[in-house]
């Protein structure tokens, strides 16, 4: 049904944003400074406020809320609302914008209060996110790290393989695309003779990652159920893990990840449904030994999905992109459903815009890696840029002050294409 739906909006069939996609996200103009819900289609923001204050949200979940759910400067209060409602307005805002619905088609005074140019809309985080969590769940990259550091007789720790691995982040350093980042300061080690020295990060890295976000939550002592765990995922972004690899290399030990991972995390800002991508879903790889009961996916679905993704690097001084890495989120070893089960399952309540990350996915080659510390093997490898004007090259092993880096990641369709959008930060110099 999904790939034969037309829209009364044009828009090419490799635009990111087709009436099959429809994702969540929150925006702003200039002339309404309020943000609010929207989504979008082609190189529109529709706001789902105006639709809402319309009168146009006639269902029977979400008749009598759309206009104060919507009306928030978040998505939590829609989040917690859960799948049913989620996918009421989904069909609601597909049925408003398909090419046999008169209801906007043949209202100029409707499409001129629900329609924004993309050129004039400002987008923000889509929810307050009380909590974030990145996982370890890409097993090449895992394996990846661990020669590099520890050989490949001992590549994978001894619970990699039972239990997704993960770390608390830091929620209130997540930012929406566009943000710029500042390079952090912190403790190094890099002469292991020597006491540690304090300075800028000269191994600043990126991470290419999917998060999730929770929708209804959990009470604290209970557990998500992983074959009931879709009915909690209310959907899917890109995200940058930001990291300072060698503070993280002194700090790691005991506890991980630190002050090299909370200075910074982009998430791109429209939320794609499950839905939405169910049509790409695909089994995970085969998990090898085999998990405990809690772990074990009975629902007779798919657990991940084949989202291909791009690392695109613009040197500092250049005026255009060049692709360094491509690769797809179905290598994730770990399914998200995998992820938010084992978070869960000891208890710990979850909560209406969580904020969940893969973990960096790498594919199964050099030019598939999903951070600059694989694809330059630590740094003994540079990466070649083409300069702009073809006359040579620029090298990369880190990222310098200047460089900006987008994340881009989207599934191919029949005649469509389902994006995210952009995932993108410049890295500005560290503050004295």
């Amino acid at each position: 049904m999904a790939n034969i739906l037309k829209s009364f909006i044009s828009y090419p069939e490799t635009h990111e944003f087709p009436i099959q996609n429809l994702p969540f996200g929150i925006f702003s103009t200039k002339n309404d400074a309020a943000p609010r819900a929207g989504t979008r289609i082609g190189d529109f923001v529709v706001d789902i406020k105006a639709v809402a204050q319309a009168g146009l949200f006639d269902g029977p979940l979400l008749g009598g809320k759309a206009k104060e759910v919507f009306s928030k400067p978040t998505l939590n209060d829609f989040m917690a609302l859960g799948r049913p409602s989620w996918r009421e307005a989904r069909a609601k805002l597909q049925s408003l914008l398909s090419d046999s619905n008169p209801t906007l088609r043949d209202s100029a005074q409707l499409r001129s209060a629900i329609f924004v140019g993309t050129s004039d809309a400002i987008m923000h985080l889509p929810c307050d996110i009380p909590d974030y969590t990145d996982f370890y769940a890409g097993r090449n990259h895992a394996t990846n790290v661990g020669i590099m550091f520890r050989g490949k007789d001992n590549a994978l720790q001894p619970n990699w393989l039972h239990l997704p691995v993960g770390y608390h982040g830091r929620s209130s350093s997540v930012v929406p695309s566009g943000t710029p980042i500042t390079r952090p300061c912190g403790q190094r080690r890099p002469d292991a003779t020597k006491p540690p020295v304090f300075g800028p990060s000269v191994r600043l890295d990126i991470e290419l990652e999917m998060g999730f976000f929770v929708g209804p939550g959990s009470e604290m002592g209970s557990r998500i159920d992983i074959n009931h765990a879709d009915e909690h995922i209310f959907g899917v972004c890109l995200l940058n893990d930001w990291s300072a690899r060698d503070i993280q290399n002194w700090e790691y030990v005991p506890l991980g990840p630190f002050l090299a991972k909370n200075f910074g995390t982009t998430i791109s800002p429209w939320i794609v449904s499950l839905d939405a991508l169910s049509e790409f879903a695909v089994e995970v790889p085969a998990q090898d030994p085999e998990v405990l009961p809690y772990l074990k996916d009975i629902s007779g679905t798919s657990g991940t999905y084949d989202i291909k993704l791009e690392v695109d690097l613009k040197p500092a001084g250049s005026s255009k992109f060049s692709t360094v890495s491509k690769g797809s989120a179905k290598y994730l070893y770990w399914s998200f459903r995998q992820m938010l089960a084992h978070h869960s399952v000891g208890g710990c309540p979850m909560r209406p815009g969580d904020l969940l990350g893969s973990g960096t996915i790498s594919g199964e080659t050099s030019d598939s890696c999903g951070s600059f510390l694989e694809m330059c093997w630590n740094a003994t490898k540079p990466l070649e840029i083409p300069s702009d004007d073809g006359s040579g090259v620029i090298k990369r092993t880190f990222l310098e002050d200047g460089d900006e880096v987008n994340l881009r990641g989207y599934c191919q369709g029949q005649g469509y294409r389902i994006g995210f959008g952009d995932c993108k930060g410049v890295i500005l110099p560290a503050k004295p």
